[in-house]
């Protein structure tokens, strides 16, 4: 789940007064510098630096979280779907990838089936099959290689305890491969989803023979478009073209530079100097995690070419305040509504960088189309709150005199759960009453802390971002309760356990039809919302500044980044 990074407010407002800034005025509409006159046929060549802050811990596609790794691993692995790749809607989509198709569902959606393409290879020429693709899947079970999407313990029959192909070589029986072209995989439940998570990085291909455990991400074999030339965990890697890659088979990655050089650990301030300098190597730049700072964006009105390299777009995902219904008085619906009306998404927003880098909410699914996003506001308060509606509800829940409160929150402020954010809720809720204590929590124990039903406390600030454009990642872990973890790694934080909710997710399950499993997400949202079991603060946007060499940097609809995989630089 990415989150961005912190902003002044200031910025917001030079950036709100520069629609230049994109192709488009719409961040959801995913167009970005140079769209319209990108042609892929003639993007050959050249050397792309990547500039970033974090690095990359791991490059085993076993121990990548789904778009881990700022979608680099894309360009080294390919999977059995993956994603669409294209601006705005279409982009949410998955298409196939070493798959002729997104999958044949049986059985209610409980058996899933793919062929492979032909002309795949690995990077030494070897043609891929159906038993690599399980045998990458089967790593990421291994004890060894920590880290990866968790879902398929849960998803296949008889998996939850498979401890990897290192202690049990017999594999996965839940997996089958009748032939080298052909993969199967047997559920417990019903996963209309399934095309969707079969983009995550496990799905990728490993060759046994070259496995060599905890080692192989010293070099992992590619089936993308490049292969590692050299990697330097968390500060350096490089990347060649793979010479056995088939465009021929890979028509959604365009693979356009020779090299790619991606550097880690830098501060988001250099980074962003070095893009919108663009001395020398810097004109072919990009960053996948370091969002537009206060001095870029404060050129953007007197600096027209620097405007016309912004992209814009949004990652699917949600800050809200999170109850623990058990916890007093948070158990009383009445208080956690008059913390609803009483919030102010003005100063809320205002606080993590302005309406440039963050959308007020009322709702917990972000304003995304293929969540299902359904609009509601059950606790209309308008954009700066109305205390005496929350004053009204306290005095009903017996809290007419005020209450007190301690809101837990992370200690800094990078990743918009820190002081500011924290401050700002604090000054609107007193207006109503309620007096808040701070309580920061150190960012590295927070998740620790929150998850654990133990150590919960009644209310917290969290974010929640999607692992693809779905309801069914955003909804199921906050609000199933059979997703429940006692001893921690727990997100559903109001410990909600519905029989009616836990029964409507496994219907919808069962939906292979994006459109109608959209529709009953969203109404899914709607019904939770009437419940406060969280209050919706913000949705995430995100802005990026590109090298002026830099071509086709469009975010896509999925993650709201531009894609590497197609970016084309001088």
């Amino acid at each position: 789940m990415r989150k961005i990074p912190v902003f002044s407010a200031a910025l917001a407002l030079v950036l709100a007064g520069t629609a230049a800034c994109s192709s488009s005025s719409s961040p959801s509409s995913g167009k970005g510098p140079q769209a319209a006159a990108f042609d892929p046929k003639t993007c050959q060549g050249g050397t792309l630096e990547v500039l970033n802050q974090g690095g990359i811990s791991h490059l085993d596609p076993a121990r990548l979280y789904t778009s881990g790794g700022g979608n680099i691993p894309s360009l080294l692995f390919r999977t059995l779907t993956t994603r669409n790749r294209l601006p705005g809607e279409a982009g949410a989509k998955p298409a196939p990838d070493l798959a002729t198709d997104l999958g044949t569902p049986s059985d209610g959606a409980k058996t899933w089936t793919y062929h492979l393409k032909d002309g795949i290879s690995f990077e030494d020429g070897t043609p891929i099959t159906a038993q690599d693709v399980k045998y990458g899947i089967e790593r990421s079970f291994a004890p060894e290689l920590p880290g990866g999407a968790p879902y398929l313990r849960d998803w296949l029959v008889d998996a939850a305890n498979y401890q990897g192909p290192y202690k049990q070589p017999e594999g996965i029986a839940a997996i089958e491969t009748p032939d080298p072209k052909t993969i199967v995989f047997h559920l417990s439940k019903p996963e209309g989803d399934f095309p969707l998570l079969a983009t995550a990085t496990q799905f990728a291909p490993v060759p046994k023979a070259k496995d060599t455990g905890a080692d192989y991400e010293k070099h992992p074999v590619s089936s993308g478009p490049y292969m590692v030339a050299g990697y330097e965990k968390k500060k350096s890697l490089q990347l060649v073209r793979n010479p056995h890659w088939s465009a021929a088979s890979d028509t959604l990655r365009y693979a356009c530079p020779d090299k790619i050089d991606v550097t880690s650990g830098l501060e988001a301030a250099v980074i962003n100097q070095r893009i919108a300098t663009g001395t020398g190597q810097d004109a072919n730049a990009v960053t996948t995690d370091a969002q537009v700072g206060p001095d870029q964006l404060a050129q953007l009105n007197s600096n027209p070419q620097l405007a016309k390299r912004v992209s814009k777009g949004e990652f699917p995902a949600t800050y809200y305040l999170a109850f623990d219904t058990k916890i007093k008085p948070f158990d009383d619906i009445r208080v956690r509504e008059a913390i609803s009306y009483a919030v102010n998404r003005t100063t809320v927003v205002n606080a993590a960088g302005g309406t440039a880098v963050a959308g007020a909410s009322t709702t917990f699914l972000p304003p995304q189309k293929a969540l299902g996003y359904q609009p509601y506001d059950y606790f209309p308060a308008g954009p700066t709150g109305d205390p005496a509606k929350a004053k009204e509800l306290l005095t009903q829940a017996g809290y007419a005199n005020g209450l007190t409160i301690t809101l837990f929150h992370e200690a800094d402020d990078a990743e918009n759960l820190g002081p500011k954010v924290a401050t700002a809720l604090q000054d609107a809720l007193k207006a109503a009453g309620i007096t808040v204590n701070l309580k920061p929590v150190d960012d590295s124990t927070y998740r620790d802390v929150t998850g654990k039903p133990s150590t919960e406390p009644g209310i917290s600030l969290q974010y929640w971002g999607a692992d693809w454009p779905s309801g069914a990642p955003f909804l199921i872990p906050v609000f199933d309760g059979r997703q429940i973890i006692d001893s921690g790694g727990n997100f559903n934080l109001a410990q909600l356990n519905d029989p009616a909710v836990n029964a409507e997710i496994d219907a919808i399950n069962q939906i292979t039809d994006p459109a109608a499993a959209q529709a009953r997400w969203g109404a899914l949202d709607a019904k939770l919302g009437q419940q406060a079991l969280t209050v919706p603060l913000m949705h995430e946007k995100d802005v990026y500044l590109v090298g002026k060499n830099v071509k086709n940097a469009v975010p896509d609809g999925w993650r709201g980044q531009y894609d590497l995989a197609r970016i084309s630089v001088k």
